[in-house]
């Protein structure tokens, strides 16, 4: 049997045990202890006092003396459970980097009617409260993971404790010095000194899994704060939907300059010129001067020259709005795409459902400018382009065997092409690592 996966193992065995052992020294360690510690008073204060205020509020409410008063208590709990939901978000972006983004503010009503609703119909605030509630036993458990570190730290100062402090075990004491521990069963002592290293041993190891025990608490109340605290779907939604709204008019108003400066530059240009001959021609007529076949011959064919390259600078620019091989369908106007690429490209299609027309002009307009980057700045000898369909999605691949580092953010149209995505929903991945192989995946709905 080949040795090779053992010797293969060992350094990865070797990775993890060095990463277990410096786990307690590393600042992520103690900035997590620090956060539990810090966040259970917290926790547990704000906790205790929203459930006290829904209690009264939902208690009094029953009551027909007292109504007012138990519903002006409902509608401040969610304005309290905002200011501790600031709290918590703030003490998690200081000590452990979770930069959650502030919900959007408070909207009033109209009227005291109108306010008094918005303030019971506040989203916001009843899931800042469910965070508030939830951090109850999320802080407690917190707690626990703080008690691993501090026994821990107690056991290793057992033997100074023995034989500095005097704490060793008096006569007639069986049970001798207690070796602490932060499980509630198997409590253990040391009756002699040589026994408080058994403590050292047992508070070293506690403290080999305290960063865990911590770790794992954090990642619990890192979800809830991205869950609870953060703008919420809705919100984001919005967020979204305003974003790709602006690209979407900020790209309509480019195409639309460009098609007037290409218009007002080419085409026009052309048909000036056009009717500039023409007028020549018209000119000499009416006014009886002999011109000559020669000359009229030049006139015109100046004037065809010119009508003919505004046919095709305008046949140029109406394919750039709308390519005519689209009308057949996206995969044969793909494989005219590929047909005319200097690198060879294998091209795959499988599209049994027609996206709408929006769908497959991003994609085939997606496609040209991926192959124009494998062809201008890949130095590929080859590329690969896939479509396919599935799960309500259209996926375009390309794939190049070049010398990698494409990145979005930089410029090579990669940028352009995710906001052009991003206003039907669409997603582009890049995986172009430092000596290729570039791989970029276009997700894109089947209807705008």
């Amino acid at each position: 049997m080949s040795t090779w996966p053992a010797a293969d193992e060992k350094p990865s065995l070797l990775r993890l045990l060095r990463k277990a052992v410096r786990a307690p020294f590393t600042r992520r360690a103690w900035a997590e202890a620090a956060y539990c510690l810090i966040g259970f008073p917290l926790g547990v204060g704000g906790g205790v006092v929203v459930v006290v205020v829904l209690a009264l509020g939902a208690g009094l409410t029953l009551s027909l003396v007292l109504a007012v008063v138990g519903g002006l208590l409902l509608i401040a709990a969610p304005r309290l459970a905002r200011a501790l939901g600031g709290v918590h978000r703030g003490l998690a972006a200081g000590l452990l980097g979770e930069r959650t983004a502030a919900p959007p503010p408070f909207r009033r009503g109209e009227g005291l009617v109108g306010r008094l609703d918005a303030r019971l119909r506040d989203g916001t605030g009843w899931r800042a409260a469910g965070y508030v509630l939830a951090k109850l036993p999320v802080g407690a458990l917190g707690a626990y993971a703080v008690l691993w570190w501090i026994t821990g730290l107690v056991n290793l100062t057992a033997p100074l404790r023995w034989a500095v402090f005097g704490q060793q075990a008096q006569a007639g004491d069986a049970k001798g010095m207690p070796v602490l521990t932060p499980v509630p069963f198997g409590g253990l002592a040391a009756d002699t000194f040589a026994g408080t290293w058994l403590a050292v041993l047992t508070g070293a190891t506690t403290l080999l899994c305290a960063p865990w025990v911590t770790r794992v608490v954090v990642a619990g109340d890192r979800r809830l704060i991205r869950a609870l605290l953060g703008p919420g779907r809705l919100a984001d939604r919005v967020r979204d939907l305003e974003e790709t709204r602006a690209l979407a008019v900020d790209d309509s108003v480019a195409l639309l300059r460009r098609i007037e400066r290409d218009l007002h530059d080419g085409a026009q240009v052309r048909l000036v010129a056009v009717a500039m001959g023409l007028d020549m021609v018209k000119e000499r007529l009416d006014d009886g001067r002999p011109l000559g076949v020669a000359g009229v011959r030049r006139l015109v064919d100046g004037a065809h020259r010119n009508a003919t390259e505004a046919l095709t600078e305008l046949r140029d620019l109406a394919r750039g709005i709308h390519p005519p091989v689209l009308d057949d369908g996206l995969p044969d106007a793909l494989a005219t795409l590929t047909a005319r690429s200097t690198v060879p490209v294998e091209l795959s299609a499988d599209v049994p459902v027609r996206p709408t027309p929006a769908i497959e002009t991003i994609a085939y307009f997606c496609a040209a400018e991926l192959l124009t980057n494998v062809i201008k700045h890949s130095g590929a000898s080859r590329a690969v382009l896939g479509v396919t369909q599935g799960e309500g999605l259209l996926r375009l691949q390309v794939t190049d065997d070049g010398e990698g580092g494409a990145a979005p953010d930089a410029d090579t149209g990669l940028s352009g092409l995710a906001q052009r995505v991003r206003t039907v929903d669409g997603r582009i991945d890049v995986r172009s690592p430092r000596g290729g192989p570039t791989t970029v995946t276009v997700e894109l709905p089947l209807h705008a």
